[in-house]
């Protein structure tokens, strides 16, 4: 990688897909963190409504993004966000990372974590937590030079 492509690469967009992934039909806040994204420089995405988690996936990678943001309110989270995280790697895009956000029991949030979320934002999170969590999340790591 040349000076300039290392440069270029350090200054592309994060690319966010917010999906609503089954049945719930209420996108309201979806909407608002995907408008929220927008405007801190983000490039979004936003899937519709009820889509299938195999839809999520294929959107993602064919728009190569770095997050896939999920917005559940049925209380299908245990099921959908694992079974995304795993078609992911089977499509081998394990460095597609999710978060999550919605109505979600806090106590549900460790298995989450364990399989394969990053992070989840509660009702009532700011979108300037959102976007500081992705910006810090998607900075690039500083290699230890010593």
């Amino acid at each position: 990688m040349t000076p300039a492509t290392a440069g270029a690469a350090q200054r592309r967009k994060i690319r966010v897909l917010i999906a609503k992934v089954g049945l719930d039909g209420h996108d309201v806040g979806a909407r608002v963190v995907a408008r929220g994204l927008l405007d801190a420089g983000m490039e979004v995405i936003y899937t519709g409504l009820r889509r299938t988690t195999e839809d999520v996936v294929r959107a993602a990678i064919e728009e190569d993004v770095d997050w896939i943001g999920v917005s559940i309110l049925s209380g299908a989270h245990q099921v959908l966000l694992p079974k995304l995280r795993r078609l992911l790697d089977e499509a081998e895009a394990g460095d597609i990372r999710i978060i999550a956000g919605g109505i979600i029991p806090q106590e549900d949030i460790p298995a989450l974590c364990e399989n394969g979320v990053s992070q989840v934002f509660l009702s009532g999170t700011s979108i300037a937590e959102i976007v500081d969590y992705l910006m810090r999340e998607s900075a690039p790591q500083s290699k230890d030079m010593t």
